[in-house]
């Protein structure tokens, strides 16, 4: 890294955090693309994933007393995945303090959706080992504030095939039918496969959608929130 990368890094992380880093090889490492050397942020990474979950697992268990496990797994996956993620990265600027390689750099993968969000997570990773959880879940709570004050706990906590219905029924349409197209593997643990189809009144062609999981009920919810997808309501 040029003395003038180094700086305008150096700077980066001193707005972000408030203080210099105290152990600045892990910023460098979580700020490094597997695609630039072996010593990158996939470790960190991990670790910044975990860290993540845990202190949004928190977050809504607090905000959410009324939720039961499955509302506040399907919150928490929401927040943490690859699309948010990228999207807090993006606002911190990330993919202009980011180490790629040559290949990376001329296709624009300082922008890429799975590059930003890999390396928002694994920042997360290096402020934990560098300044402990107090800091790394003030951190996430405040970058993640926006996205946590818009969840819309009546709306949000809605399963697909909950939200499918009611969007169809609001709009005077027949409710969906669920097609079980395969169940394949061992008994105690077979992969599901749905398909969600929906005949809409002046539509000739129905709208289906296939949705995979272990069990049927998930397959289900997987097949109702691409038809969501489809019609314009927000899945979960």
């Amino acid at each position: 890294m040029s003395p003038a990368a180094a700086s305008a890094t150096n700077a980066w992380l001193q707005a972000l955090l408030g203080r210099s880093p105290g152990r600045p090889e892990l910023f460098l490492a979580a700020l490094t693309h597997r695609s630039a050397t072996d010593d990158n942020n996939e470790r960190l990474e991990f670790l910044g994933d975990a860290v993540l979950g845990m202190v949004i697992a928190e977050e809504l268990y607090r905000r959410f007393p009324e939720a039961d496990e499955g509302d506040l797994s399907r919150l928490r996956s929401r927040l943490v995945s690859a699309g948010p993620l990228a999207q807090i990265g993006l606002g911190l600027g990330i993919g202009a303090v980011l180490r790629l390689g040559s290949g990376e750099l001329r296709t624009g993968g300082f922008r890429r959706e799975s590059i930003l969000a890999d390396a928002t997570e694994a920042l997360f990773g290096a402020v934990y080992l560098d300044g402990g959880l107090t800091e790394a879940r003030a951190l996430i709570l405040r970058l993640y504030a926006t996205m946590l004050e818009e969840l819309q706990p009546d709306e949000d906590l809605k399963d697909s095939k909950t939200r499918l219905q009611e969007l169809l029924q609001g709009r005077g349409e027949s409710l969906p039918s669920y097609v079980l197209d395969s169940a394949v593997g061992e008994p105690h643990e077979q992969t599901f496969s749905v398909r969600c189809v929906v005949n809409l009144a002046n539509v000739q062609q129905p709208i289906e959608a296939s949705g995979i999981g272990s069990s049927r009920r998930r397959a289900e919810q997987e097949s109702a929130a691409a038809v969501l997808r489809q019609l314009g309501g927000r899945p979960t």
